[in-house]
């Protein structure tokens, strides 16, 4: 059990039948009656944020969410396979668990597989990877002075915005959680 004296940035409790994620907390000590904690949640497996206050002495049960390194192998359809680094067991994942930035991850990656017990809830991919670009409009000799951007498609099929210079064939890094250009690779 966890009282909401204890809150802190990532803690993980059950709440109302849902597992909930601190994101944000303040202690609120007002002048005039009773402290409060304030805080910010987010619904762990729906991805819902929301505002909410509690006692300092309420009591959650604390939920613990299973991180398990596993590798992509290959889709099928709405399911998307991924392998345990350590039994190689394959565990069938649908396509409506993953997140936006999966789409940045290609066969063979390592990925984080977020469960809580034993039911699947998120993907997390790697924060960076490195993709070569198949499609993008040739960059103009000399036309570099500016922050200018263009669209380009990449290995897996998502399309970024990368710097004029950049070419067709070239690997470049991506942050997965931004879904932004960094660098070239």
């Amino acid at each position: 059990m966890i009282t909401a004296g204890d809150f802190r940035n990532g803690v993980t409790f059950e709440m109302d039948g849902n597992v909930v994620s601190i994101i944000e907390f303040q202690h609120v000590k007002p002048g005039k009656g009773a402290a409060f904690v304030r805080t910010k949640i987010r619904n762990v497996i729906t991805g819902a944020v929301t505002e909410r206050t509690f006692n300092p002495n309420d009591k959650y049960p604390t939920a613990y969410i299973e991180r398990k390194d596993m590798q992509y192998l290959y889709s099928d359809g709405d399911l998307y396979y991924f392998m345990d680094n350590e039994t190689y067991e394959q565990t069938p994942i649908n396509s409506s668990v993953l997140g936006d930035n999966f789409k940045f991850v290609k066969e063979n990656m390592e990925c984080k597989v977020l469960s809580y017990k034993g039911n699947v809830f998120g993907v997390e991919p790697p924060n960076f990877v490195e993709l070569e670009i198949v499609k993008t409009e040739p960059g103009i000799k000399g036309d570099t002075a500016t922050n200018t951007l263009k669209p380009a498609t990449l290995e897996t099929g998502a399309e970024i915005r990368v710097p004029l210079f950049i070419n067709e064939g070239e690997r470049i890094r991506i942050d997965t959680r931004t879904g932004e250009y960094m660098e070239r690779a």
